[in-house]
């Protein structure tokens, strides 16, 4: 049977017993309702009143089980008539619900319901529009990824044709197009295996081996790790120390600071400083990097974190030699909140500050639940 029927009977019955109830409960009251009438009447008639006694209370009782008959009729047709328009109510919210989700499911991911109401069905309707703009946000994210990773993939293509057809043609000998043709694919392999990672981390894959770290170790190992990267460049890097303890794993950790460490001696100029410190943030530990650069603006700092996403493109692919995917920022922060942790981002004049916590652990890596 269809829902409209179903619920157009089941409402009926619902009122066809509640007047059963009434005719009821109104049979079972009625005496002590006019029972103190019929007292006062008999006693202002006197004796007679009391041989009419019983006229008087059949009288009663008739007018007002007729006047309930009588009544009873209007009753029903008003909650038939209620029980119609809700079961209409309901079944066309159903169905639109029905055709939302068929549409949804056909790829129609900008369908919305109409939210009008403040009942079970409106917050129905409201959360099928959530579900709906989440879905059109993973399509939209979708086009625009494949249409990133094509983008990515023409320069070193286009620079491989290029290098395949001078060495065809003779323009270049062998010896000159090998390293050329190298540094294409190590930049074709970078791209692949940076996709795979944020693909792996923003699904939660990726395999961890939390334990507790010393902060310290991961400061000592980002200095020795880019020291020459940031003398080479004019850079000053400053290390802080810490005591402090994190849960995290130490090569995922490792590959965050080197992100971030990666990134600010690419925006910060010759003579600029970076500094590399940690400090406690309640029950967590903050680790950040703060350079001197140009800053970022506003508009740009929660943008930063999406894939292929650069502020300066032209300027970062000739920083980089067309060796950055555009994504590390992403994996970074994926791998920070896989750990517990988060990374953020802000910024002023005076330069750029990216603060990556992790969860914080007992000084000298005792687990919280281990018993001394």
């Amino acid at each position: 049977m269809k829902l409209f029927p179903r619920l157009l009977l089941a409402h009926l019955l619902a009122v066809l017993v509640a007047l059963g109830a009434l005719l009821l409960v109104a049979e079972l009251t009625l005496p002590g309702v006019y029972q103190h009438h019929v007292d006062q009447m008999v006693r202002a008639m006197g004796e007679p009143g009391r041989a009419l006694r019983p006229d008087l209370e059949a009288g009663m009782r008739g007018a007002l089980t007729g006047a309930l008959l009588l009544a009873l009729p209007f009753a029903a047709l008003a909650a038939a008539l209620s029980a119609l328009l809700t079961s209409r109510r309901v079944v066309r919210s159903v169905a639109l619900l029905g055709q939302g989700s068929r549409d949804l499911a056909g790829g129609a991911y900008a369908r919305r319901l109409p939210e009008g109401g403040r009942d079970e069905l409106t917050d129905l309707a409201r959360n099928f529009n959530r579900l709906a703009a989440a879905l059109e946000r993973v399509e939209q994210d979708r086009v625009a990824l494949i249409g990133e990773v094509g983008h990515e993939l023409r320069t070193p293509l286009a620079a491989l044709r290029g290098y395949s057809e001078a060495l065809s043609d003779g323009v270049l000998p062998p010896a000159q197009v090998a390293p050329a043709v190298a540094r294409e694919v190590r930049v074709l392999e970078r791209l692949a295996q940076d996709l795979s990672l944020v693909s792996r981390a923003e699904a939660g894959h990726v395999d961890l081996r939390l334990e507790a770290t010393p902060v310290q170790g991961l400061l000592d190992a980002a200095r020795e790790r880019f020291a020459d990267v940031y003398a080479a460049r004019g850079v000053t890097l400053r290390v802080g120390g810490s005591g402090a303890w994190v849960q995290a794993d130490p090569e995922r950790a490792g590959q965050v600071l080197a992100n971030l460490l990666h990134n600010a001696a690419r925006h910060t100029p010759p003579g600029g400083t970076v500094t590399l410190e940690a400090a406690p943030a309640g029950g967590a530990v903050a680790l950040t990097v703060r350079d001197t650069g140009g800053g970022i603006a506003p508009a740009h700092l929660e943008r930063i974190f999406e894939r292929f996403y650069r502020v300066d493109e032209a300027r970062t692919r000739a920083e980089t030699g067309g060796v950055g995917s555009g994504v590390g920022l992403t994996v970074a922060r994926a791998l920070a909140r896989r750990m517990d942790g988060d990374l953020r981002a802000d910024s002023g004049a005076g330069g750029s500050v990216f603060t990556f916590t992790l969860p914080g652990a007992p000084v000298g890596g005792a687990r919280p639940d281990t018993v001394d």
